[in-house]
């Protein structure tokens, strides 16, 4: 429900409020016929959009200091306040559909809020929460760079440079000039050498004496599922599903299904043999 507020309580009911959501200060008079139009309908948008805004109204004539404080010089006008600060205002009667369009605009930015979450989890420590916040920001605003880099960091601590280079690989070419951003490339580049695994050659001299040895395929992609090293799992496990999909029950097939999952903080190189699977499956 809107309130009307005063000078004493602006503080409050207008700045602070908006720090949680978008507040409309809605300047008017009992005299003005337009005002008389359009606060309905402002209170009506209030109810429709289920506390998304907060409509706060200003009569002039009781509240002339705020009236001149805001250079009100015709009524109705409505200002804007996000995170305590005035952002946007228009004047007189507008139609419904454009004042969807300007309160729209005040909307936060669903992958804004997700890096927000992510950032505040960090704060308190929690790396697991703030991974899968930075993750659903991240599916939700793919350019998002801010919240590649928290992720790629989070990663990093969590020993999978692999998974932090996918992420550094796909910021924007601006953020790669950051020189915080090349320190930290430089650092995954630097835990990913040092991460790699030793070549297990018995394995390898097997599947090149025989590429039909199906056994030792799938215990070479468990070697590299056991690493983090997912493309060179995939590529075992996609051999075996195109060689023989009835091998071990299909076992080729339902390990790589699994084998996603495990490498779900690489989304594009999961979807990327994800295709290939379903084409290798497609194929008869």
């Amino acid at each position: 429900m809107p309130i009307d507020t005063t000078i004493q309580r602006f503080q409050a009911d207008v700045i602070d409020a908006s720090m949680e959501v978008p507040v409309l200060v809605d300047f008017w008079a009992a005299w003005c016929g337009p005002c008389k139009a359009l606060t309905p309908l402002l209170e009506k948008l209030e109810k429709g959009y289920n506390g998304h805004f907060k409509l706060v109204k200003v009569d002039t004539e009781a509240e002339p200091q705020l009236a001149q404080h805001f250079q009100i010089r015709s009524i109705p006008t409505v200002y804007a306040f996000v995170r305590g600060q005035p952002v946007d205002t228009f004047q007189g009667l507008l139609p419904e559909g454009k004042l969807r369009e300007f309160i729209d605009k005040l909307m936060p930015n669903p992958a804004e809020i997700e890096f927000e979450q992510a950032a505040d989890a960090l704060d308190r420590g929690d790396t697991a929460t703030a991974a899968r916040h930075a993750r659903k920001a991240i599916e939700l605003e793919p350019g998002h760079d801010s919240a590649r880099l928290l992720y790629a960091q989070l990663l990093l601590a969590d020993q999978d440079p692999a998974a932090a280079q996918a992420q550094i690989d796909a910021l924007s070419a601006a953020a790669k000039r950051d020189p915080q951003v090349a320190a930290l490339a430089a650092q995954v580049v630097a835990a990913a050498e040092a991460a790699k695994p030793a070549a297990p050659t018995a394995l390898l001299a097997r599947v090149d004496a025989d590429p039909a040895d199906l056994a030792a395929r799938m215990e070479l992609a468990e070697y590299w599922i056991g690493h983090k090293a997912w493309a060179e799992a995939f590529e075992q496990l996609l051999e075996v599903v195109s060689r023989d999909r009835a091998y071990g029950d299909d076992i080729g097939r339902k390990r790589m299904v699994e084998a996603f999952a495990l490498a779900d903080n690489q989304p594009q190189l999961v979807a990327q043999w994800r295709r290939r699977l379903g084409s290798a499956l497609n194929v008869r």
